[in-house]
């Protein structure tokens, strides 16, 4: 059976194509298969094609079929990888079918016509410059696309730089992130009530995160999807040209995710793990490391935290472990007791924790911190007191670790007002697990406790804890019994404070009422003396008119035989000698006197 590959329509190209894959897979012998039939082997898969009709296309095969007629092309492909894929659409080409291929294939095809020497020097339209067209119409205007032909251009990477292909997808896929940051995804949402935001099932990014950020959506357009040699010039793009720190943040978290973490801890051991993938790992883990934002809360804390854990596991640079222990210092207030438990590496190292990883990190949150960021430090001194506890039951934990660790922790709660029964719980548990220690060694332990800022609670625990020296009960004892003599004191002052405020508060309200009882005498007082004087007024007047009459008349008028002005005094309570003409208000004025 021949397959027959004259020009046909594209309704019959399926079935056409069909035939030939089966005729090409059927005849797997190396010789031809008719006089002019050549079969190329493809990744050990045979496709019978026209000797002729391949040399008037490609001047490579026409080179050498010009030097030996007889050359064998059975492996003309050996030194390209060509993927039979792509190949198929070659030999189409060459039979004259129309380019009808998926985006993935089109800069395979590039590459294959290229190294063919399928140009339009050779033949006029030939395949090279229709592959071309194909990428420029295709390819380059869309963001899915330049993702796409990227992503199928890692295996040909040397051929597909050489034909500019691999800066043009470049350079589409970096000027439509410019104009349109939020194509490289929201920024990552911090936690809230402890729930991350992988953890929230109500929400839900929208489509344009979907392509770059991959969060549980497995989608084929996200940059998270390229090789780190393709993807790390696009972030470096966007970081040169100011693109927001929190989208290339977003982008860079998500790709460390999909790529960095590849057979978790206990699969990156040296035997567990092949030098070439535990060299790819740790490149990328370093590369991440140099282009994150240095702003804080951009990456979660537990992000970094894996991050230095396997630059740990993987021997990364010091330069990469040292920059992500300052990036973790400078926001340790977010991070978990389990962040913080980072296994040792190493045959010497005798703790079960990278006790020294951790006094860093701290260091550096104290050199990054102020005095004024009072919750943070309260965050940390709870968060250091419980991996205190954590790590205080390791029976390898040296004195002199825990003391400084424990130190440094101390001294920054110091200008706060939190108690000290996290730090005594720690010195608790390690006297507890060290049994073997001696009476000096407990008391060692036992000074990093300001017993002055102990709970009543604890109090009562310490005196009764025979693991605690001597010394130090009596010391507690002594402590409990100053605290309790200054509560009481206290107290008693805050009695005393009391029967005193309300002694005052009952003096105002008695000085209110004789107040309110004084007003309330003067204005009836003021009002009688009111009613007075107009009724004065008007025996005033009536005395004026009488006075007058009287002139007119020549005698003074009296009334009932006394004179007018003796009644008007009468009227008014002032009878009396004449040396003392005191009205009843003068007199009831002196009697108050």
């Amino acid at each position: 059976m021949r397959a027959s590959f004259g020009k046909k329509s594209e309704s019959s190209a399926s079935s056409s194509f069909s035939s030939f894959s089966s005729y090409s897979r059927l005849t797997m012998n190396g010789c031809p298969s008719g006089d002019g039939e050549v079969q190329i082997h493809v990744r050990c898969i045979p496709f019978a094609v026209d000797r002729n009709l391949l040399a008037s296309k490609s001047s490579r095969v026409a080179a050498l079929l010009k030097e030996n007629p007889f050359q064998d092309l059975s492996y003309l492909l050996r030194d390209f990888p060509a993927d039979p894929e792509t190949f198929e659409h070659v030999v189409r080409f060459c039979h004259g079918f129309d380019l009808n291929l998926p985006t993935d294939n089109i800069v395979p095809l590039c590459c294959l016509a290229h190294y063919l020497g399928m140009t339009e020097s050779h033949s006029i339209d030939n395949l090279l410059k229709k592959a071309l067209a194909l990428f420029t119409e295709r390819v380059l205007p869309s963001w899915n696309e330049s993702v796409k032909a990227l992503r199928s251009s890692e295996n040909i990477g040397k051929q597909a730089m050489h034909l500019g292909l691999i800066d043009a997808c470049l350079e589409s896929i970096i000027r439509k992130a410019l104009a349109d940051p939020q194509l490289l995804g929201h920024s990552i949402r911090p936690r809230t009530s402890g729930v991350d935001i992988e953890d929230d099932k109500n929400y839900k990014p929208n489509a344009r995160r979907r392509l770059f950020v991959n969060l549980d959506w497995k989608s084929e357009e996200s940059l998270s999807t390229l090789p780190l040699h393709l993807y790390t010039p696009i972030i470096n793009a966007m970081v040169k040209n100011n693109v927001p720190s929190q989208y290339v943040a977003a982008s860079l978290s998500e790709y460390v995710k999909k790529w960095g973490f590849l057979g978790g801890d206990s699969g990156v051991g040296e035997n567990s793990m092949s030098i070439c993938k535990r060299r790819a790992q740790r490149e990328l883990i370093e590369a991440v490391e140099g282009i994150l934002p240095r702003e804080r809360g951009l990456v979660p804390c537990s992000l970094l935290f894996d991050m230095l854990r396997f630059a740990v596991l993987l021997e990364a640079s010091s330069d990469c472990r040292n920059g992500l222990e300052i990036r973790i210092g400078a926001q340790l207030d977010q991070a978990t007791v389990e962040d913080l438990l980072i296994p040792s590496q190493g045959y010497a190292n005798e703790n079960q924790y990278d006790i020294e990883c951790v006094r860093r990190i701290l260091k550096n949150f104290y050199g990054n911190n102020t005095c004024l960021d009072i919750p943070g430090i309260i965050k940390v001194t709870e968060l250091m007191e419980e991996f205190l506890v954590a790590v205080a039951s390791d029976i390898d934990l040296k004195i002199s670790t825990f003391v400084s660790l424990s130190e440094m922790t101390a001294a920054a709660s110091r200008g706060t007002r939190r108690n000290s029964d996290g730090m005594y719980r720690a010195v608790d548990i390690y006297l507890d697990k060290h049994k073997h220690l001696t009476e000096i060694e407990r008391e060692e332990v036992c000074q990093v406790i300001d017993y002055q800022r102990m709970s009543q609670e604890a109090f009562e625990h310490a005196a009764r804890n025979e693991r605690l020296p001597l010394r130090v009960v009596v010391q507690v004892l002594f402590v409990g019994q100053l605290q309790l003599r200054d509560t009481i004191t206290r107290k008693d002052e805050e009695k005393e404070e009391e029967e005193e405020e309300e002694e005052e508060e009952e003096g105002e309200e008695e000085g209110r009422a004789e107040l309110g009882y004084s007003e309330g005498g003067v204005k009836r007082e003021m009002q009688r003396m009111g009613s007075k004087v107009m009724e004065l007024e008007r025996e005033c007047y009536v005395i004026r008119k009488e006075i007058e009459k009287g002139k007119s008349t020549g005698e003074m008028p009296k009334k009932g035989g006394v004179s007018m002005w003796k009644a008007m005094k009468r009227k008014f309570g002032c009878m009396g000698s004449t040396h003392n003409s005191n009205c009843q208000v003068n007199k009831k004025m002196a009697h108050r006197r």
